[in-house]
């Protein structure tokens, strides 16, 4: 079972950065993706970025351009560089890893979740 502890959300104005981190711990055995996800107040959750262990990413076309995802595998860590931020960018935003427990089973996982909210 993977534990995941998301960190660096908060206050930002438009046109600033944030960079957001989430740790993984547990019985694992590997982490083959992780990724971003994030939910505004009355929308559904949605797909921001993702990251494989050989290092091939995709992104949702609204912040293509604008956030970088990035890891370091040695330390189990994700990381998601948010630039350009836009009030439309709000939301908590949820960190996600798939890949396998110590005994071969199926490992998925997700964060508690950090508040980015983009004044205007």
């Amino acid at each position: 079972q993977v534990q995941l502890v998301e960190s660096g959300g908060g206050l930002v104005q438009a046109g600033g950065s944030l960079t957001l981190s989430c740790v993984a711990s547990g019985n694992i055995y590997i982490i083959n993706d992780m990724g971003w996800y994030r939910q505004a107040p009355g929308k559904q959750r949605e797909f921001v970025a993702t990251i494989s262990s050989g290092g091939g990413k995709n992104y949702q076309d609204s912040v293509k351009g604008r956030f970088a995802i990035s890891r370091d595998n040695a330390r189990n860590t994700v990381y998601l560089q948010m630039n350009s931020l836009k009030p439309e960018d709000t939301a908590v935003y949820y960190c996600n890893s798939v890949g396998l427990n110590s005994d071969f089973t199926p490992a998925r996982g997700w964060g508690q979740g950090t508040q980015v909210t983009v004044s205007s």
